[in-house]
């Protein structure tokens, strides 16, 4: 039997008094990196998940007659939303492929009601994920080390990038061979598998509110042609822009479909909402299916309207599905921080959709 959810209330999150100054430090560590590559590219790019790699329309359907503890926020009823869907890696320049990065899953449900986090505009709610169940660092200060690092070698040294991703794949085959789980910064530092994103399953890896409740939610492909690509490697060698090609590839013939899933927290202490690097063991639960029909994943229509007007942030949504902890709350200013230089910087204004 499982436990009964734990009902979200304000003082399930812990705000520490220097989040703040961690913010700033952020900011201006994301500063490097926008101001570098938008002097390199002669064009503004984010600040993390630079490079797509697929584009696509499509339409979330919520799952009728859901139980109470699922109808909750944007699910609480049945009905048919459009979306729009960014695929991607996760450093902040566009690197060849041949450097193995985790994956990226952004997606922007239109037409949602409800009361708004603040400073959130237009209609919609967005979902950014990652194909990992866990976040890289315990709290927004580790992060700001890490990133660090990772800033003075943006756009930098991309022949030793090549080497350093090659050496840790090799690292993370030896644990596999052994039959161990290799240690997340393997991935996160270049030595992820090749994958092909189709296949992959996406998690928030942060806790959120959920209506009444908290919750962590994932994407995962249900179509069978997807099911085929999960763990798929796909062959770089000499191709620059490798995973995009064979994205667009698959996405002409394949008709895609994801099932959204819930997990909800049931105990505090093995779920805590504060350390987003613990492993929640709860079941997954389907609440809605994202549907995006075969289409050109690379077409000049959708990289202007997604990768250039369309900003992604786990805070533009509804107050139903505040974002919850700490890595959370450093990303709402963040985010902004680094959208708001790539509208500047471009002449192009992020829009958000209303009703």
């Amino acid at each position: 039997m499982l436990q009964s959810p734990i009902r979200y209330r304000p003082d399930v999150e812990q705000p520490q008094p220097d989040e703040q100054a961690t913010v700033t430090d952020l900011n201006e560590t994301f500063d490097t990196i926008l101001e570098r590559t938008a002097e390199d590219y002669g064009h503004a790019v984010r600040s993390v998940h630079a490079k797509s790699h697929g584009l696509l329309e499509g339409e979330l359907t919520i799952d009728s007659d859901l139980p109470a503890e699922l109808a909750q926020g944007l699910f609480a009823q049945g009905g048919r939303h459009k979306v729009l869907i960014r695929l991607s890696t996760n450093a902040g320049d566009i690197l060849p492929d041949a450097i193995g990065l985790p994956r990226g899953l952004a997606m922007k449900v239109f037409d949602v009601a409800g009361d708004r986090l603040q400073g959130s505009e237009g209609a919609a709610q967005d979902f950014v994920m990652v194909n990992g169940p866990v976040f890289q660092a315990k709290t927004a200060e580790k992060f700001l080390g890490n990133l660090k690092l990772l800033a003075k070698t943006t756009d930098r040294l991309e022949g030793t990038k090549k080497v350093v991703s090659a050496a840790l794949r090799g690292v993370r085959h030896a644990f596999e061979a052994v039959g161990a789980e290799a240690p997340a910064a393997i991935n996160s530092l270049g030595g992820a598998p090749n994958v092909e994103p189709l296949g992959e399953t996406y998690y928030s890896a942060t806790a959120f509110r959920f209506g009444d409740y908290i919750a962590k939610f994932s994407i995962a492909p249900v179509a069978p042609a997807m099911i085929a690509l999960s763990g798929k490697e796909i062959a770089i060698e000499g191709r620059q822009d490798a995973i995009r090609e064979d994205v667009r590839t698959e996405m002409r013939t394949l008709d895609a479909e994801w099932e959204f899933r819930v997990q909800l927290c049931r105990d505090l202490e093995a779920q805590p909402v504060e350390d987003a690097t613990v492993l929640w063991t709860s079941p997954f639960v389907r609440v809605g299916t994202i549907r995006a029909a075969a289409q050109d994943s690379w077409s000049d229509a959708h990289v202007q309207q997604i990768n250039e007007e369309t900003r992604f942030s786990v805070w533009t949504g509804i107050a139903a599905h505040q974002p919850l902890g700490n890595i959370n709350r450093a990303r709402r200013d963040t985010y902004r921080h680094s959208a708001d230089f790539r509208a500047r910087v471009n002449g192009c204004p992020y829009h958000e959709p209303s009703n």
